[in-house]
């Protein structure tokens, strides 16, 4: 994890955390790594939001950035995030940014930056980045007259991007009651009238975004009221996006939870008899749940295990060529259609499934059994988190909980890349054992990482 950058952006309190001096400077700092080979071309750039507040500011002050230092702006106005990866390829430029947060609440923003091939950017780069901000080790190349950037805004950056998921529907969903709730982010622009086109009989929820309303209570994040409305008006299907919708979790026709490991399992086991399951593996993080690893194992499928957060999974997944990965958060990756997650993406492999073996969520979903999982998120310091796996104290409480789990359990302790906490994860067949003894490490992690 960088100085600015981590595993999904740069990402804080807008505003404080992320300013717009910050983004200014992340804007001409980005130009000028990218711009080393570009032979005095001018760079394109394009620039997407969700619906928080503070996301005009913020792409405002990075799109002067560019501008000062030469580079073109087309701004996108409010897409998904998978958006801008796709169309920054779509439309052959050279960068692409979005200014989100994902699932976390109005007061944070982020900046996430792709390339001209539609990845994240890798490492190497953003620390080049970092070393221009925080270093200072070149000075901005200003730009006066007629060779300033210029600021233009894109019009069909949401029809182009449905039109895209859309063709990767093997056919029309005519009949299928779906809710959808879009957490008042970005999907509130795209999902209704995508899912609504492919012929699915389609409720909204949670799609008149404030600026302040974005994942409150609602979304991929609160859960609990897509799985009430879906149980309660008869809806075969529910989907809850994230703020930015790249991530997906499902409800089925009785309010029950599916996650994304068992989205991965439906998929990947449908891929795998349809041929297209390359090498026969499956990519996804130390944090899925030993019940995707035991499906898999039943159905002939490997799982290839990365450290937590999507670009890891990504990265094994262009090293070994396979074709999908997630994680149990819903952030599922398709590489034969995209170069990062996709929330509305996913929802239409799932329905391709569905509509190709006659089953249902329910039944299709019932063939994984999920091991009790408790998750306990504990807030930190920043130093703190830096202190996590030198401290003594956790590391026995680690190893005594791992004991008395002995083979029916695992215990995984983890920094967020995002945010201030530390996340306590324990699995295991007794419920009551893991949960007791999560609460045991995450006291002794209060306790020692204040």
């Amino acid at each position: 994890m960088g100085r600015l950058f981590g595993t999904d952006g740069a990402r804080g309190i807008a505003n404080t955390e992320i300013s717009c001096e910050l983004a200014m400077k992340i804007g001409r700092a980005t130009a000028m790594v990218l711009g080393e080979n570009s032979e005095n071309r001018r760079l394109k750039v394009l620039i997407g939001t969700d619906t928080r507040k503070s996301a005009d500011m913020l792409a405002g002050a990075i799109a002067a950035g560019f501008c000062s230092v030469g580079s073109d702006v087309l701004l996108l106005g409010v897409v998904p995030t998978p958006a801008v990866a796709f169309l920054v390829k779509e439309y052959s430029y050279d960068a692409g940014v979005m200014i989100s947060a994902s699932h976390n609440p109005c007061e944070y923003n982020g900046i996430k930056i792709f390339r001209s091939n539609g990845y994240k950017l890798p490492d190497e780069l953003e620390e080049r980045i970092e070393a221009i901000i925080l270093d200072e080790i070149l000075p901005p190349p200003l730009k006066v007259g007629g060779e300033v950037g210029s600021i233009t805004s894109g019009k069909n950056a949401v029809k182009d991007y449905i039109a895209h998921i859309e063709s990767t529907a093997v056919a029309h969903f005519y009949g299928k009651r779906i809710a959808l709730d879009c957490a008042n982010g970005s999907a509130s622009v795209t999902a209704n009238e995508l899912f609504r086109k492919l012929g699915a009989e389609c409720t909204v929820i949670n799609c008149r975004p404030d600026g302040v309303n974005i994942n409150l209570n609602c979304g991929s994040t609160h859960i609990e009221q897509l799985q009430e409305y879906v149980k309660n008006n008869g809806f075969e299907i529910g989907f809850a996006f994230d703020g930015d919708a790249d991530r997906l979790l499902c409800v089925d026709e009785d309010g029950n939870l599916v996650d994304g490991d068992k989205i991965m399992a439906i998929c990947a086991k449908a891929m795998k008899e349809q041929g297209r399951l390359n090498a026969n593996t499956l990519v996804t993080t130390v944090m899925s749940n030993m019940g995707l690893f035991a499906f898999c194992d039943k159905n002939g499928i490997k799982c290839e295990k990365t450290k937590v957060g999507d670009r890891y999974v990504l990265e094994r997944m262009l090293e070994g060529g396979f074709h999908i990965g997630g994680e149990q958060s819903g952030h599922v990756i398709f590489l034969d259609h995209a170069t990062t997650g996709d929330g509305q993406l996913t929802a239409v492999q799932l329905l391709n499934v569905i509509r190709s073996t006659g089953k249902s969520l329910k039944e299709l979903a019932s063939e994984i059994e999920i091991f009790p999982q408790v998750l306990i998120n504990v807030k930190v310091s920043t130093l703190g988190k830096l202190r996590l796996f030198e401290d003594r104290e956790i590391k026995i409480a680690v190893e005594e909980a791992e004991k008395e789990l002995g083979d029916s359990g695992r215990v995984l302790i983890r920094a967020s890349g995002t945010e201030p906490l530390v996340r306590v994860m324990l699995e295991g067949r007794e419920k009551q054992q893991i949960a007791r003894l999560a609460e045991q490490i995450a006291e002794v992690v209060r306790e020692r990482l204040i």
